[in-house]
């Protein structure tokens, strides 16, 4: 038999269903989220202004958001362009050797993101380089884990776009 409690709370209610912990947000929340999304360096008083709340209940609601790690961090998004980094490729990776896969990756310089995946291949590997040769240098690299299979971006249709 399924068990299902619920909390209620000022700002959300939380229940728990077959021992998970599961959290709802409500719209004021969702608002936040969306707004800091689009821009982290908002001011508490001007997203206060934009959800409709006081600047210490805008603070309370983030604070809270961050505390149950909703909100997992702020971080600059950096055009790799201005870098002369002109080179964005997906890497698909079929490979028996994860764990040293994972190691080479969280070590190589050009690698930006690593997935583990389930299905064909297990792992997507993100990397921005200079050119093309030095992408060809990182595949060649990656034999020694297996079989890799590249893609290279021509453009971005959506980037960013909000979680909701």
């Amino acid at each position: 038999m399924n068990s299902l409690y619920i909390f209620l709370n000022n700002f959300d209610y939380t229940y728990i269903f077959n021992a998970k912990v599961v959290t709802i947000l409500d719209e004021i929340d969702e608002s936040i989220l969306v707004q800091l999304q689009e821009n982290a360096r908002i001011s508490m008083t001007e997203l206060g202004k934009k959800i409709g709340l006081s600047t210490p209940a805008t603070n309370e609601r983030v604070k809270k958001l961050e505390d149950k790690e909703i909100i997992k961090g702020y971080r600059a998004v950096i055009d790799p362009e201005k870098l002369h980094k002109h080179v964005t490729a997906y890497v698909l990776f079929d490979t028996k050797q994860g764990t040293k896969f994972r190691e080479f990756c969280i070590d190589h310089p050009v690698v930006i993101e690593c997935h583990r995946l389930a299905g064909q291949y297990s792992y997507l590997v993100k990397v921005v380089t200079e050119s093309v040769k030095v992408l060809e240098a990182f595949i060649d690299e990656t034999l020694a884990y297996g079989e890799p299979s590249t893609l290279i971006k021509l453009s971005s249709v959506v980037e960013d776009k909000p979680i909701t």
